[in-house]
Formats: C-alpha cells, sequence, structure tokens
C-alpha cells in the first residue's frame, strides 16, 4: 500500500470513530487486528500509557451529563453519562488501534513519506511543504532515543552541539497503484456512510 493511502485510510477511520457504536467500533477493531495481527502489542502499549486521559474522560462525561443520577444519590454519576462515557472511551480505544496500525504499517520513516505525497498538492498553492515534512521527521527522530539529563536547557539556549540531524532526508515513495484508488475510494464511502448513518 502506497504511504499516502494508508495516511489517508488511517484519517478516514479516525474520523469514522465518531460515527458509529459500539458494533462500528469492533468491525474496525476486528479489521485492523486481520490486517496486522500482532497489533495487539504496541495497542495495548498505547492504551496503558493514556490510562490517566481515559479515566478523566470518562469521570468527566459521567459526572457531568445530565440525567439520572446512579442508584438516585446525588454525588453518583448518571445513567446517561456513564453510557456517554463508556462509547467515548471505547472510540477513543479504538482511535489508539488506528494509531497503532499506522506506525505498524508505515513506521517513521512511512509516516514521513505519507505525509511528503499528501501534502504535494498544498505547494502548487504556494505552501512549503518541504519545511513541515523535514521538522516533522527531525521530531520523529529526536523521540526514538530518550533525551540526555538537561538537554531542554540546551534546547532554550540553543546550543549548537544540541542542533543535531542529519544532513539528508531521503524519502521513498513507491508509484501509486489501482489498490491505492480502490483503498482511499472504499475509506472515503464507509467514512461517508459512518457520517450518514
Amino acid at each position: 500500500m502506497h504511504p499516502t493511502s494508508a495516511l489517508i485510510v488511517w484519517l478516514a477511520a479516525v474520523l469514522a470513530t465518531q460515527f458509529v457504536g459500539y458494533a462500528g467500533l469492533g468491525v474496525l477493531a476486528a479489521g485492523m487486528l486481520l490486517s496486522q495481527p500482532r497489533l495487539y502489542r504496541s495497542w495495548l502499549s498505547y492504551v496503558r500509557r493514556a490510562r490517566w486521559l481515559l479515566l478523566t474522560l470518562w469521570l468527566i462525561l459521567a459526572y457531568n451529563t445530565p440525567g439520572e443520577a446512579l442508584a438516585d444519590l446525588a454525588w453518583a454519576p448518571t445513567y446517561e453519562g456513564m453510557a456517554e462515557a463508556n462509547l467515548q472511551a471505547v472510540r477513543l480505544v479504538a482511535m489508539l488501534g488506528c494509531l497503532a496500525w499506522l506506525f505498524a504499517h508505515l513506521g517513521r520513516d512511512g509516516l514521513v513519506s505519507a505525509l511528503w505525497g499528501m501534502l504535494q498538492p498544498l505547494r502548487k498553492g504556494g505552501l512549503d511543504s518541504g519545511r513541515l515534512v523535514i521538522r516533522l521527521s527531525l521530531v520523529l527522530e529526536n523521540l526514538q532515543a530518550p533525551p540526555e539529563k538537561g538537554a531542554w536547557k540546551k534546547m532554550l539556549a540553543a546550543a549548537p552541539a544540541f542542533a543535531g540531524g542529519p544532513d539528508v532526508l531521503h524519502l521513498s515513495l513507491p508509484h501509486w497503484a489501482v489498490r491505492d484508488t480502490l483503498a482511499v475510494l472504499l475509506a472515503a464511502a464507509l467514512l461517508l456512510g459512518a457520517v450518514l448513518l
């Protein structure tokens, strides 16, 4: 699959998660796991890292959605709030799965190439997409290794020793194939179906 088409499919899947219920999210999760069988490890790792975000999201929605209080207690969350909180938490877990699928499918270099391919039409409008892609590649490269102690001080001081990175950025984009067009059209159709249903 062309990196740009994979990025478009990912974007459509992330947008679709906001419009589908549990059944649609289950189909999305099954599709991701079938396309990348070892995806569950990185997916669970992302969910573990986002556990506090998930808990906070659940508590905010459970307690701030109006409705009938649980067991008719004034301090308890509402039934409607818990239902909405559960659905939004599952949606966030599905979006983390989409992110795990994208990184498993493309990797760092593939993601940079996909963004380069996606921003090519904007270059005709005068936007310098090359700078954005280079900055993203530098950020992704710096995220690969943990920063050394005191790195933030060097960054703020703009120390020359801290300014590192590759001198040349190599991007490899395979040729766009018919299957890439079909994947993008199918993703667009599924997104449209999710929005309209």
